[in-house]
């Protein structure tokens, strides 16, 4: 066995593989960008080496690896886990690849390819064809519409679109050719007859360097949004034990036909209205971020087989020896915001309380007071829960969601609590198109009334003592200047303009919320991050933290920022002017990719103005009427927060 690994990788999975890593006695030896020098995974790691170009360059990390000792890399998922260069280039260097032969990972990272081959090997594919050798158009006709385009060389749903019609074919080619060649430098297309109302299910394998191949169950992974997952479960409402063992038979021979060796996962389409048929999509020849489901699950830990397997060693098991018990059901924790449709948040985490107790695991790279930046994946965390059925897992998960407190970045938790609670979900009826069919019932937008009040009270009752005012410690809130007054409507929800009053004392105060009376209230602490408050003879606890101006709330696994503004000043904290006046502000935290007009220049309503980047996302900020760019604070290259203003454009007369 090995005793020094290098882990090319960050975040939770990086704090995972350290975990098992430290159980079996092997040194850790972490990697980090500049953005990364504070994170969890360093500090937990036994040594870091910096990596000034960040998480892609392959000689950096040999090199970390040569210089630390390291006898073997570790490279998690995403990132380089997936590419053969990689491979090859440990492997010329003496170091072991924890992972498949570099001529697995090519020929299934190839989909067109991948299909040929697991299709001579007799697993059934999806009808359908590919470029070079195929006409999209002919096939499309000869397997009937709708159809599914897909760019070859990707994943991640980018460049997937879905055709009704040959009229409507040729521009989908087109758009799909144009993602495709932007993602992956690659515009070769593949097409597929669309599955109606398709259920997403994978295979977990395991194989050794000795030609032993086992299957570990399998994953649901219906549930998505955007063809990315958010919610994963093992094992599958849908399948019966014979289908189970097809999957499973078919799963190992996809992985035989390339000589796979290592943990991968076989993905599988399958109708929902015929389960007893199922296709492969693809292969992923790397560590699944679902992966721990499978372990609750199997009781199984798959870290330490990839590492065995790595190092030379037999499967320790046969495939009769493979047993699942109970279920384990997966939520991916992501900072976004569901309100606005899902756009990556970030901010510093204030307030962090991590849920756990039997039978849950919370996978995380989280600790309190870290930035979360527009560098990187917005996933944070992964909330796992097992029991000893279905509805059982289902709602731990759900309690360990309502614990979890994080305070200062607005994630999507509140929105996987209402995912979970769906009819549907509940019955096990799941489809790859569900989350989108639900949008509207499953988010919810603006601050309530009630959580409106509770922050009044903690900004009225100063939060707690500690305010700091010219050098000096104050018990008294009412000692900071910054325009806050008993008795009148002293600050707004930020964006949305909600003045809110608070009279008397805060252990009984009268609130009003928009001119609305809401009755007597009372605010409790217990401790400093804590608050009990009683409105309408309701008492509700919150989480609390303070960011300068911004209280945020959380309560049930739900956050909530208010943000406190002086009445006297009509324009925002960030000098801009209030909403529907022509300020143009950044939607996200990240990265200002092109400014497309200049200040002083006459611009028409909806007309781009700047494109911000944030983990992996563009969003193109537009006029918000026809007028003159009266102002313009965004350049190239520039660092913007949530909110920021960047631009201001003023109507026309």
């Amino acid at each position: 066995m090995f005793s020094s690994v290098l882990i090319a990788n960050r975040g939770e999975i990086a704090v995972r593989i350290i975990r098992t890593l430290r159980a079996m006695g092997i040194r850790a030896v972490a990697v980090h960008s500049d953005a990364d020098r504070d994170a969890r995974h360093v500090r937990e790691a036994d040594l870091a080496v910096r990596l000034p170009r960040g998480y892609l360059d392959i000689d950096a990390i040999v090199e970390a690896a040569r210089a630390s000792g390291a006898e073997a890399i570790h490279p998690g998922y995403g990132f380089l886990s997936e590419n053969a260069e990689f491979a090859q280039r440990c492997a010329a260097d003496g170091l072991v690849f924890v992972g498949p032969p570099a001529g697995a990972i090519e020929a299934m990272g190839d989909k067109i390819r991948a299909k040929e081959t697991v299709a001579r090997a007799g697993v059934p594919v999806v009808p359908g064809g590919a470029e070079p050798h195929d006409d999209l158009a002919e096939v499309a006709e000869r397997i009937g519409f709708p159809v599914l385009i897909k760019p070859s060389a990707g994943g991640g749903g980018k460049g997937m679109l879905r055709v009704e019609s040959a009229d409507a074919l040729a521009a989908a080619v087109e758009s799909a050719r144009r993602t495709a060649t932007a993602a992956f430098g690659d515009g070769t297309l593949l097409i597929e007859r669309f599955v109606d109302r398709p259920r997403h299910i994978e295979i977990q394998i395991m194989a050794d360097g000795h030609g032993n191949v086992v299957h570990l169950g399998e994953r649901e992974c219906s549930l998505q949004r955007r063809h990315q997952k958010i919610v994963e479960e093992a094992p599958s409402p849908l399948l019966d034990d014979e289908t189970r063992a097809r999957m499973g038979a078919a799963a190992v021979q996809a992985a035989r036909s390339v000589g796979y060796v290592g943990a991968g996962t076989v993905e599988f389409i399958v109708p929902g209205s015929h389960p007893g048929d199922f296709f492969f999509m693809e292969m992923n020849t790397r560590l699944q971020v679902e992966h721990p489901v499978t372990e609750m699950v199997t009781g199984l830990d798959l870290v330490e087989l990839q590492l065995r397997i790595a190092a030379g060693e037999l499967l320790p098991f046969g495939q009769d020896e493979v047993r699942l018990r109970g279920h384990a059901v997966e939520a991916r924790v992501y900072a976004e915001d569901p309100a606005r449709d899902f756009l990556p948040t970030g901010g510093r985490i204030l307030a962090l309380r991590e849920p756990a107790g039997e039978g849950v695991r919370f996978d995380s790279g989280l600790t309190g007071g870290m930035a979360v930046g527009s560098d990187y994946d917005p996933m944070l965390a992964k909330a796992v829960a097992w029991a000893p059925d279905r509805a059982g897992a289902l709602a731990a998960l759900d309690r360990a969601l309502a614990s979890t407190v994080i305070l200062g970045v607005t994630t999507n938790i509140g929105f996987l609590r209402a995912l979970l609670a769906d009819p549907e979900v509940a019955a096990g009826r799941l489809d790859t198109g569900l989350v989108e069919r639900r949008l509207g019932d499953l988010v919810t937008g603006g601050v309530p009334d009630e959580v409106l009040a509770a922050a009044a009270l903690v900004f009225h009752a100063g939060f707690h003592t500690g305010f700091h005012v010219s050098g000096r410690t104050t018990d008294d809130p009412w000692d900071v200047a910054d325009g806050w007054r008993v008795g009148e409507p002293a600050w707004t929800v930020h964006r949305l303009g909600v003045p809110v009053r608070v009279r008397g004392a805060a252990d009984d105060a009268e609130i009003e919320v928009n001119d609305r009376s809401l009755g007597r209230a009372r605010l409790e602490w217990s401790g400093t991050d804590e608050a009990a408050v009683t409105l309408g003879g309701v008492t509700r606890r919150y989480a609390v933290a303070r960011n300068r101006d911004t209280v945020w709330l959380a309560e049930g696994g739900r956050a909530w920022p208010v943000t406190r503004h002086d009445p006297g000043d009509p324009k925002d904290r960030q000098g801009g002017a209030l909403a529907g006046d022509g300020v143009v502000r950044s939607p996200m935290p990240g990265t200002v990719l092109l400014v497309k007009a200049a200040e002083g220049d006459r611009v028409t309503a909806g007309q781009p103005l700047v494109v911000v980047e944030a983990m992996k996302m563009e969003h193109t900020l537009t006029a918000p009427a026809d007028g003159v760019l009266a102002e313009l604070r965004a350049r190239p290259g520039q660092t913007v927060e949530l909110d920021a203003v960047l631009a201001r454009v003023t109507p026309c007369e």
